[in-house]
């Protein structure tokens, strides 16, 4: 049995998950350290009392929170002549259509630490103008002189010729010594805006991450430790601190990959993943597998990595309430986060206002009160004081009563109660909104689908959120407090490749344009470079029993996006791939049509390498009597539909594979609390899972 530790850091708590060489798995939750998130890892490390030898899969948030919050390394560009302003033009989308004046996000290098060389490549890629070293000269005294400690290097077409970006690499570490990032290793596509704001972001986050990651190394000792990427696999430390890009979503991707894995066990493909936590909700809809993109924003910057396609909302248990100017109620994006936490975490802090507003980048208004929605579920009822965190940490009702009570003086009522419930509505309609646009927007109904709620605080509205979308049944898995960590676990190791290669398809699915090519030929000689070295770096790494995954991505031509189609293993035994048929096909899926009678277009050969990996076992149990009487731990009266109403109480360690009961009722575990409103029922099925439905 493999002994391995999944540790995932979130907003408010770093979550573990860890698997003993006996097969039992253990779980538990730490109060994060922002300041410092390996602090919390080695006191849970301490608390489990994890061997040395374990192996250490993290998910972090050290890349996110520094682009968030604009803390990271003191980066400069250098870019070909005439092109050093691409990353603040930008694309003319307005994301903000009513804004009068609208506002872009400052580019995370200025103007003066973007620096030009005269070189140029052509679009087939040959040497135009050659690289003059002497140019370099003045760049590499002002990057001394500037103290900058990273530096992106983005030539136009160099995803065709690295060359040049490889000779600047060699002449730049000749003389300093700081971590270079070339958009010819992070990007090699096309699209220079795209390519730059990647590669940029990648030089801006690497070395925070790599130092990140050494102090963790530090700390681990003998336990080896790899990085959840974005893509829903994991990479090697050494990688994740060189290419801390592709770290920008793991935690949530670690999530997705968990929820795929136990629905699937269980029987159901179709879900609508919900990971709500102490800062945001993730959410992605998997219509029979893990959704991914290669299109992806942070902080509202292009960031062009295959990632997993999650939509995250500034909603979590932390959010804090606030009344406008206008008098409407607002929950978020802002948060209490761990540090100083809901008003019931009951932290005595000085001023709590400035202790929020320095965790955050831009100043605060309008934040007349502490209350959160973890202490709105409180105060109605839905989190109990005694059960929280297992009995661990006990919540003060009174703190939370009194934030709130401020709260309903700003609306403009009397009542605590109908405070904490406005809070959770809004809270609610920002969830709802999120899956509506997973879901709704992009064609897809959600009443064929499954909730699989997670996190700290999904258990706890998960039911009214299916209830107001229609979707038929909440799905819940055993310990999902801790489910990404639990996806750490899953996760395989993975990397991904691309080039751009711009060639246009003739005669139906055949012939490769003007090249007269068979398809399969040329793909083959394409994709060969790439599969190279997916094997050398995965055999690097101690990987070698590996599968490759290929895809296109292909659009019409005139078409200014493109569709990523899975296809099979190049081959010359097989000339005629069925390339543009599948893409007609996806295209109509995605789209409402197709156009057969117009040329097709291969823009982009994307390999994936995927190492083997053996997931921690999930146990099943026969079915037994749906009697749920032992379970029983009491009842008390809870705010339902605006009124009390008499609510069981269960704990879910007492429930078995069969047992049921109706709603209304409150489940108590370690590291969730769930909430079965009135008119809902609840079956437990053979592998430990809760089946909430609609009665």
């Amino acid at each position: 049995m493999n002994v391995r530790l999944g540790v995932d850091t979130g907003g408010t708590f770093t979550d573990f998950v860890w698997v003993g060489a006996d097969g039992r798995v253990q779980i538990h939750k730490q109060l994060s350290t922002p300041h410092d998130p390996s602090a919390a890892i080695l006191q849970g490390i301490d608390v489990l009392h994890v061997p040395e030898g374990t192996a250490v899969v993290h998910g972090s948030t050290v890349a996110t929170n520094a682009l968030l919050e604009r803390r990271g390394a003191r980066t400069a560009l250098i870019t070909t002549k005439g092109f050093a302003d691409v990353l603040e033009i930008g694309r003319q989308n307005r994301p903000d259509i009513y804004a009068l004046v609208p506002q872009k996000p400052p580019p995370l290098v200025p103007r003066y630490w973007r620096f030009e060389l005269d070189e140029r490549i052509t679009a087939q890629g040959d040497v135009l103008r050659p690289l003059n070293p002497d140019g370099l000269r003045p760049i590499l005294a002002k990057l001394a002189e500037e103290q900058i400690e990273s530096v992106a290097v983005c030539l136009v077409f160099s995803f065709l010729y690295p060359g040049h970006e490889r000779q600047i690499q060699h002449t730049i570490s000749q003389y300093l010594p700081i971590p270079i990032s070339l958009s010819a290793d992070i990007l090699p596509e096309y699209r220079e805006y795209e390519r730059t704001s990647t590669t940029v972001i990648n030089a801006y986050v690497a070395p925070l991450m790599s130092r990140y990651l050494g102090r963790l190394a530090d700390g681990l000792g003998a336990r080896p430790l790899t990085i959840m990427q974005s893509n829903g696999g994991v990479i090697s430390a050494a990688t994740a601190g060189q290419q801390a890009a592709r770290t920008a979503l793991s935690g949530p991707a670690g999530g997705v990959v968990g929820a795929h894995y136990v629905a699937a066990q269980a029987g159901f493909s179709d879900l609508i993943t919900f990971d709500m936590g102490g800062t945001s909700t993730d959410v992605a809809l998997c219509h029979g597998r893990i959704p991914t993109t290669t299109s992806g924003h942070i902080a509202g910057m292009p960031l062009c990595l295959p990632l997993l396609d999650i939509h995250t909302v500034g909603a979590g248990g932390g959010s804090l309430a606030y009344v406008d100017a206008g008098g409407a109620l607002h929950v978020g994006p802002q948060s209490a986060g761990a540090d100083p936490g809901p008003a019931c975490y009951g932290k005595e802090i000085g001023d709590w206002r400035l202790a929020i507003k320095d965790g955050l980048q831009s100043p605060i208004s309008n934040l007349q009160s502490r209350a959160t929605v973890t202490d709105a579920n409180l105060v109605l009822g839905r989190l109990d004081a005694d059960h929280f965190l297992g009995g661990a940490m006990r919540l003060d009702v009174a703190a939370a009563r009194a934030a709130l009570s401020e709260l309903a003086s700003m609306m403009g009522t009397d009542s605590v109660e109908a405070a904490a419930w406005g809070v959770i509505q809004v809270a609610n309609a920002n969830m709802e909104r999120a899956i509506r646009h997973i879901s709704v927007e992009r064609g897809y109904d959600p009443r064929l689908f499954t909730l699989l709620p997670f996190g700290g605080a999904g258990p706890l509205h998960a039911a009214e959120l299916a209830a107001n979308l229609h979707i038929p049944r909440v799905f819940i898995p055993p310990s999902p407090g801790v489910l990404s960590a639990l996806g750490m676990l899953v996760a395989a190791p993975t990397k991904d490749y691309s080039r751009t290669v711009m060639a246009a398809v003739a005669g139906g699915i055949g012939i490769l344009g003007d090249k007269g090519l068979e398809i399969g030929d040329w793909l083959g000689a394409q994709f060969a470079g790439l599969e190279e070295r997916a094997r050398s770096e995965m055999a690097a790494e101690g990987h070698h029993d590996v599968t490759l995954h290929y895809a296109l991505d292909m659009r019409y031509k005139g078409q200014s996006h493109e569709l990523t189609i899975p296809i099979d293993r190049p081959s010359i035994t097989d000339h005629r791939l069925p390339i543009t048929a599948l893409f007609h096909t996806a295209h109509q899926t995605r789209y409402g049509y197709h156009q057969p009678e117009v040329a097709v277009e291969i823009v982009t050969i994307r390999l994936t390498a995927v190492a083997s990996v053996t997931p921690p076992p999930l146990p099943q149990y026969p079915l037994g009597e749906p009697d749920a009487t032992a379970a029983w731990v009491g009842e008390k009266e809870v705010w339902f539909n605006q009124q009390l109403v008499v609510t069981r109480l269960y704990d879910r360690a007492g429930l078995r594979p069969g047992h049921q009961f109706p709603g209304p009722a409150i489940l108590f575990q370690y590291d969730t609390t769930i909430v079965v409103p009135p008119e809902w029922g609840t079956a437990v099925d053979r592998y430990g899972n809760l089946l909430l439905t609609k009665t």
